[in-house]
């Protein structure tokens, strides 16, 4: 301490310095000889020897002190913008003179503090014309403790009475513990000022009482060392010398520790003390700028009323919230925990209370305690506040999940706050949990769970759109899978109550307090984690066990799937095929004409004629025809279709979707049967009728060609009909027998029958691709072509059969005459009979023969093109149809170079 206090005796308007008598004149003979250079007035002594002892026995005090150089500059700076040129001058030939002696060790120190002396401008204004370093106001001012600064020692006070001045050992240490007078002082200064040189007195300290020579009795002026009688004091002095400044001190008002302790305790409740104010404008508590407190003190001051501050704002979001109601039960659980840990802050606030009330007659509360007491909770209210802002704007799931981020701290002090938070939030999501997984029951007003439940929802859409994951809302803890387990328990729970009409108690009921661990207690990490995981397989296990188990035994779900196979998928071979010769009248006349009750006839004979007539009554009864919207030229082939009727708790599978899938894939299948009917009628047709032409002359070749188109047409149909049956159908089929067997749930059923619709569709050409789209247009047309071929050849064999009657017809009259002995013809009728075998073959065939070119051209062009689009297809199924399509590469002769269609393996 000696060393900071000596610049004030060793620096003079002369710079003369003693340095022996520097070491041996203590601190207080160096503090007297100062006041007394600056007054003469006995009671203005006393005040600012009361003040200076005031700020000498505080702890002024920094961390780290800049270097000697740079504050040198620093000063010379300051002095330059004051247009203090001669000051600066002289400052340098003080500072040099001091660096060539060794008197002052911590030189640095010494002239840190002389500078943080002037840091405010609003204290002691008088001195700034005549003093280096007392131009600023800083006798009372010190640079602010840092941050991290929290010593325990505390504060001297001073108490001085009147005129008498207790000097303590434990505010300067080389002070004795004695009673002073302001005049045993005043004269001590006196007899000392061989330290200071004779300097005139500023005009500033000038009364006109010391200027007369007369001094007001010491009981009649207001005790200096009070700091509240300090200013005023100033004040007279100062008003008496009649300077500008001389209200320097007017406004200015020493504030006690034990007021700022008193108002700090009432900015920990968020309430404005009497010297601490809120500011708007910086969004903090600040002492008031007319009080006079020190840089160090009201820098603790201020890392106090962070506390109040941080009260505020979770106190503030506990208020606003508190009046949403829509903010939810998982919120208003929230503001319970928040509520809960300010209820600790006020027992601390309280405890504090009574500790300041006890200081104020032991001072065993100081600034410096409070800010050690204070760490924990502000730490504490610091993290509330960061949890105030992180969920501001949160509720239900999303706020748990909020607050489970912050419980992944390295901190085990701030997590153990977060899960205990988190036991409270928790709670009514867990609630909500339970009813949902037990007893199938949506129980959220506030919509804060992760599942949602749609209004106004058909019974047969229960399953599918009744239910769905609320994304937002689904905690981070929960993973997707075990979410989509958690909506699946409840749907089954829900879909056997209402569609089912099963309320069998399972098992899983007795385990609704799986969440108490063994102390008995519900704390976040039972409600989570691995119990979580292990109740919820447990009720997703049983509750779809038993689920399933009802559809298939119950309702006869296994039945109703393999129904649809046999007969919307065209499995059920013998009735298929008798059908299509029963409808094949009817479905060949023009689609008007055609009535659904006597289709239904035709399909019931169907029935009994077959090995359907086997099947269950039930699902016959579901067996039913229906129509299409028939256009403009459309035949009853195009608009025939088979319907099954589905209903219950299966529809939730094969729903109105799902059966408009069946119903495309039946009209496609239906179609491929149909050309494969048309081509064995072709192929049985030549076969008969070629036994009767192919000895007519002029009809061999004709007929090897339709041969030759026959032979094409029924490889291509034969090809086609194997890889819809087998490669496809059967395929697809073993797969969703064995996905269905397999199956967990409903949704994995539905899934999986999904899928094998899909497949089906992408590999018969029926998806959405362009790629299929193409094929498919082609494939129509070979269709068409096919059908075409089919009536020309039927006109043609029709004409054939014509002639061959009438060369028969010949053939016999000329047997006949010949066996009663008469010429069998005369010249003039056997050359009728070559004349019209002769344009028979030149006019009819010669026609038909022109017409099955250019449709064999049409056909083998449109062929080449479809296996050219089949062969660059995706799907590698439809590769292989290419490759057996093409088996001999016939095709690829005429195949344009620049596309390659794709040889067997």
């Amino acid at each position: 301490m000696s060393a900071v206090h000596t610049p004030f005796s060793k620096m003079s308007s002369h710079g003369t310095v003693a340095s022996g008598s520097l070491k041996e004149r203590s601190i207080s003979e160096l503090l007297l000889s100062l006041c007394a250079f600056y007054t003469k007035n006995e009671g203005r002594f006393s005040s600012l020897y009361a003040h200076a002892l005031n700020i000498l026995g505080s702890h002024i005090a920094s961390a780290a002190f800049p270097d000697e150089l740079a504050l040198s500059e620093r000063i010379q700076k300051r002095l330059a913008r004051q247009h203090r040129e001669s000051d600066a001058m002289k400052f340098i030939e003080l500072h040099q003179r001091l660096s060539r002696q060794n008197v002052i060790q911590k030189r640095s120190a010494v002239i840190y503090f002389l500078l943080t002396l002037g840091d405010d401008q609003q204290m002691y204004q008088p001195f700034q014309q005549d003093s280096l370093f007392l131009n600023m106001p800083g006798l009372a001012s010190s640079t602010w403790s840092l941050p991290g600064q929290s010593s325990s020692a505390s504060r001297l006070e001073e108490k001085p009475s009147a005129s008498r001045i207790t000097l303590s050992s434990s505010g300067i240490g080389s002070m004795s513990s004695k009673e002073i007078s302001s005049s045993t002082l005043l004269r001590e200064a006196h007899s000392n000022s061989v330290l200071v040189a004779h300097t005139p007195m500023p005009q500033y300290f000038s009364t006109p009482a010391a200027s007369s020579g007369t001094n007001q009795p010491s009981h009649a002026r207001p005790s200096a060392a009070d700091p509240k009688n300090l200013s005023a004091e100033v004040k007279s002095d100062s008003s008496n010398a009649g300077e500008p400044n001389s209200t320097a001190f007017a406004s200015v008002e020493h504030i006690s520790e034990a007021n700022l302790l008193r108002d700090i305790l009432f900015v920990f409740q968020g309430i404005e003390g009497k010297w601490m104010h809120y500011s708007q404008k910086e969004d903090a508590y600040r002492i008031d700028e007319k009080c006079f407190v020190s840089p160090s003190v009201k820098d603790l001051c201020h890392k106090l009323a962070e506390l109040g501050w941080l009260y505020n704002k979770v106190q503030k979001f506990i208020d606003t919230r508190s009046r949403d109601e829509a903010y939810g039960l998982v919120g208003q659980s929230f503001l319970a925990a928040l509520t809960s840990e300010l209820t600790e802050y006020y027992r601390l606030v309280a405890v504090l209370e009574a500790q300041q009330l006890d200081s104020s007659r032991s001072g065993t509360l100081t600034l410096k305690r409070l800010v050690v007491w204070t760490q924990d909770p502000l730490h504490r209210l610091k993290f509330l506040g960061v949890l105030v802002d992180g969920c501001k704007r949160l509720k239900g799931g999303a706020l748990v999940s909020a607050l489970y981020a912050y419980s992944r701290h390295g901190d085990p002090y701030l997590k153990a706050l977060v899960n205990s938070i988190l036991t409270q939030v928790y709670k009514p999501l867990n609630k909500m949990l339970n009813s949902w997984i037990f007893d199938g029951e949506l129980v959220d007003h506030f919509v804060e769970f992760f599942i949602a439940s749609g209004a106004n929802v058909a019974q047969e859409k229960l399953w599918k759109s009744k239910y769905s994951l609320h994304s937002p809302m689904l905690p981070s803890f929960v993973t997707k899978e075990l979410a989509q387990k958690i909506l699946i328990i409840g749907k089954s729970i829900n879909f056997l109550h209402q569609r089912c009409h099963d309320h069998t108690q399972l098992h899983v009921a007795s385990m609704k307090q799986w969440y108490i661990n063994e102390k008995g207690e519900a704390t976040f990490s039972s409600m989570t984690g691995p119990s979580l995981v292990k109740v919820v397989d447990v009720a997703y296990q049983e509750t779809s066990k038993h689920l399933l188990h009802v559809l298939h035994n119950k309702y006869n779900f296994t039945k109703h799937l393999k129904a649809l196979r046999r007969y919307l998928l065209l499995g059920q071979g013998d009735f298929i095929r008798h059908l299509m010769d029963l409808l094949d009248p009817d479905l060949s006349k023009p689609a008007t004409s055609l009535y659904l009750h006597n289709l239904t006839g035709v399909l019931e004979s169907a029935i009994r004629a077959t090995n359907a007539q086997f099947d269950d009554q039930d699902i016959l009864t579901r067996l039913d025809v229906k129509l299409l919207e028939a256009s403009q030229g459309d035949k009853g082939w195009d608009v025939f279709s088979l319907h099954y009727h589905v209903d219950g708790p299966i529809e939730t599978v094969f729903d109105e979707e799902v059966m408009a899938k069946y119903l495309r894939v039946f009209n496609f299948l239906w179609r491929a049967k149909r050309i494969e009917y048309y081509v064995a009628n072709i192929w049985r047709e030549m076969m008969c009728n070629f036994r009767t032409l192919h000895k007519t002359e002029g009809l061999q070749s004709i007929l090897h060609r339709c041969q030759i188109m026959t032979s094409t047409m029924v490889h291509f149909i034969s090809q086609l009909q194997y890889y819809i049956t087998f490669e496809v159908m059967e395929c697809c089929w073993a797969s969703l027998e064995k996905q269905v067997q397999e199956a967990e749930d409903l949704d994995q059923i539905i899934v999986a029958h999904n899928d094998f619709l899909k497949r089906i569709a992408a590999q018969c050409l029926l998806d959405d691709s362009n790629d299929s789209k193409e094929i498919l247009v082609d494939l129509r047309q070979l269709f068409n072509l096919i059908l075409e071929f089919q009536q020309k050849l039927s006109v043609f064999f029709t004409d054939c059969l014509k002639d061959a009657a009438l060369r028969q017809a010949f053939d016999a009259q000329l047997q006949k005459r010949t066996l009663k002995g008469e010429w069998g013809t005369s010249s003039k009728e056997l050359d009728a009979e070559e004349e019209r075998r002769t344009q028979f073959i030149v006019t009819c065939v010669g026609y038909h023969e022109r017409r099955f070119i250019v449709l064999q051209e049409a056909y083998e062009e449109m062929l080449k093109e479809f296996l050219k689009r089949l062969g660059q297809h995706r799907e590698q199924r439809l590769q292989f149809l290419c490759f057996r399509l093409d088996f001999n590469e016939h095709y690829q002769q005429t195949v344009p170079s620049n596309t390659t269609v794709p040889k067997m393996p």
